[in-house]
């Protein structure tokens, strides 16, 4: 398994360098529009926490984008962290002959 070097963009900072900027929106806002509380979104745009499933289909709803997109994101930071964690423990495991 190859090690990335380059960890991908979280959501957080997507929200919090791209879409909050763009519309002009704070976390208290942007909480609120959620549904959710203001550490919630402070947590996730600073990138402390995962971003779950119901986050994704919350901001898909607000922002006329796809649960899948935001969810694509935080699977590629998982895999890239596991990678870079457990990678010499991956290369233990040999293949299966089919």
């Amino acid at each position: 398994m190859a090690t990335k070097t380059r960890k991908p963009t979280h959501a957080g900072a997507i929200l919090r360098e791209d879409i909050l900027p763009e519309l002009e929106m704070s976390h208290a806002e942007l909480a609120r529009r959620l549904g959710v509380s203001r550490l919630t979104v402070s947590e996730l745009v600073h990138e402390k926490c995962a971003l779950s499933a119901d986050m994704a289909v919350r901001l898909a709803r607000l922002l006329n984008t796809t649960p899948e997109s935001w969810l694509a994101m935080q699977q590629a930071v998982d895999l890239w962290a596991l990678e870079n964690e457990r990678g010499p423990e991956y290369q233990k495991i040999e293949h299966v002959a089919a």
